[in-house]
């Protein structure tokens, strides 16, 4: 076990913990942080995406080890009140239907416009390329970000 201090959603927290701890186990069964949802367990179908530094990662496989001294941030860190303009995007297309992975594909979505604010479809594929969904509302999805991308508060 080990002590390991981690910066979630802005705010600090320490944990006395197997350092191999994946993220994900930290989140939701320590933090009661479940927007991050479990698919795969082999960073394959992008359910437990948050941002590490900004960037998109699969937090199903980051020991928790290698966590210490950057800045997470889940789904429920991205906005206060769900107002974030791809949330807002997301649901004026009506992306979700069971919903079980669309905080993976809202984060992927929203580290791809923090580092490409106008994305050509190409880019979008390829930065949402490993985010699965099994309802299969990819042309959504891909309009959203468009529509996100097009709004100033991105």
């Amino acid at each position: 076990m080990a002590v390991i201090t981690l910066s979630i959603n802005d705010k600090e927290h320490s944990f006395d913990i197997d350092p191999n701890t994946p993220l994900l186990w930290v989140l939701r069964d320590h933090l009661n942080l479940v927007g991050t949802k479990f698919g795969c367990g082999i960073a394959q179908c992008g359910a437990c995406t948050v941002h590490f530094n900004g960037n998109a990662i699969r937090s199903c496989q980051l020991p928790i080890s290698s966590a210490a001294g950057n800045k997470i941030t889940t789904i429920e860190g991205l906005s206060e009140n769900g107002d974030h303009p791809v949330q807002k995007a997301w649901l004026e297309h009506d992306v979700p239907q069971c919903g079980y992975c669309q905080a993976g594909q809202i984060m992927s979505a929203t580290a791809l416009l923090n580092r490409n604010p106008n994305p050509t479809d190409s880019e979008i594929e390829n930065a949402m390329n490993g985010n699965i969904c099994r309802c299969g509302t990819y042309t959504r999805i891909k309009a959203a970000i468009k529509t996100a991308s097009n709004s100033q508060e991105v």
